[in-house]
């Protein structure tokens, strides 16, 4: 079976948050998955909160992975990682509702199949992976999430 990887290096300006999710939607028509399906749209919503975390707290350059296809992930799955270089890890805030900000992390469980962290080089890579053979659960994504801290498959 074959594995497509595609990354994007993303600069530590909040201005490439736009340029990371224009990329990932062309990336994700190329591998089957039509602009505008509601897989599509989790996935890029997904994108869009990792590679804001990354730009926003840790004011590093970060690289922007998407697997699609066998090998690492199973058929299937689309996996995202986001890469950056600071070592800190990821910290999961619980946000009240007057809060602008604190819900990255969650939103990433509640969307995602699986997601997790582990260290990479000097600093860390966090993922998160969408069954694509599963029908759109909305923000109940199931019970297979890891936590924070768990290491992938």
């Amino acid at each position: 079976m074959q594995q497509l990887l595609v990354q994007l290096e993303v600069g530590p300006e909040p201005s490439e948050v736009g340029r990371a999710r224009r990329w990932a939607r062309s990336r994700l028509v190329g591998s089957g998955i039509a602009d505008g399906e509601p897989l599509a749209e989790t996935l890029i919503l997904l994108i869009s909160e990792l590679v804001t975390n990354a730009v926003v707290h840790t004011g590093c350059p970060a690289v922007l992975r998407m697997l699609f296809g066998s090998g690492v992930v199973e058929a299937g799955t689309v996996r995202v990682e986001v890469a950056d270089g600071c070592s800190r890890p990821p910290r999961q805030r619980h946000a009240g509702g007057e809060d602008t900000g604190g819900r990255g992390l969650e939103l990433v469980a509640g969307l995602s199949d699986r997601w997790g962290w582990r260290p990479e080089g000097a600093g860390k890579s966090i993922w998160c992976e969408v069954d694509r053979s599963e029908p759109e659960r909305g923000h109940d994504r199931g019970p297979n999430r890891h936590p924070v801290g768990a290491a992938p498959r």
